[in-house]
């Protein structure tokens, strides 16, 4: 197992999580005064830091200590290990090479902002859906739940994490483009430059109406999403925020 040591603790350096995980990280851990990031195999990262090394059965027994549930609105993330007693929907997600574990603010504020806005029978499209989490969650509250993704190697590990849920999401590879019929709901976790730059496309993708939930916005880059939505003729319904990231939930009408 690899590590790419970055010097600083969460707070200083959580701009970089998503980015982390999405370039294939593992799992994150804090150590004093710096954050470990494991990966399977060395890359090239355009981050300040230093690659170190540890035998893999260290990191294993260190990450499974170490990882939490995490509780989101009506939902608890757990790993195939943890147990849980308690009301809260069971979201089983196998930790692994694609981002979305729940442990990550725009993960939860998403999970959260599905929670009031899904109900049954919709049909919801999960953008980027890495691990599956969003569109697992949606199946969970009744949706029809279609996950898109353009990495080839997460949509295995998704349709592993709907197996264990019993949730009978799809999941295909492909991008908005890709999407056949209007859709009821769409949820990306994605970064703002990216939701600015796909807000002609959504549009596209619903029906009459619909709801657009957008996380992975950090605050600095708000105004940028709100101002290409805006441009598109969303509604802002809602706006959710931990930390330095926010979710804003939009209405096309």
């Amino acid at each position: 197992m690899h590590v790419f040591r970055l010097r600083g603790d969460f707070a200083s350096l959580d701009i970089y999580s998503a980015a982390l995980f999405e370039l294939g990280a593992r799992g994150l851990e804090e150590k004093r005064g710096e954050v470990w990031a494991y990966f399977p195999q060395r890359l090239e990262l355009p981050f300040p830091g230093e690659w170190l090394e540890l035998p893999d059965t260290d990191w294993l027994e260190a990450y499974k200590r170490d990882l939490k549930p995490v509780q989101a609105g009506p939902f608890v993330v757990l790993a195939p290990w943890h147990t849980w007693e308690g009301p809260q929907k069971r979201l089983v997600i196998e930790p692994g090479m694609a981002f979305g574990t729940g442990h990550h603010e725009t993960t939860r504020l998403a999970l959260e902002a599905l929670a009031v806005r899904v109900e049954p029978g919709m049909r919801v499209l999960d953008l980027g859906t890495g691990s599956g989490i969003l569109a697992i969650a949606a199946g969970l509250l009744g949706a029809e739940a279609l996950g898109l993704d353009i990495d080839p190697s997460v949509i295995p590990q998704a349709e592993e994490n709907a197996r264990i849920n019993q949730v009978p999401a799809q999941f295909r590879l492909g991008s908005l483009e890709d999407v056949e019929g209007p859709v009821d709901l769409v949820v990306a976790n994605l970064f703002a430059e990216l939701h600015a730059y796909l807000a002609e496309s959504y549009r596209k993708v619903f029906g009459v109406c619909g709801i657009l939930i957008l996380s992975g916005i950090l605050l600095e880059r708000e105004a940028l999403v709100e101002e290409a939505l805006a441009a598109q003729a969303f509604k802002l319904l809602e706006r959710r925020q931990e930390g330095e990231w926010v979710c804003l939930t939009y209405a096309a009408v």
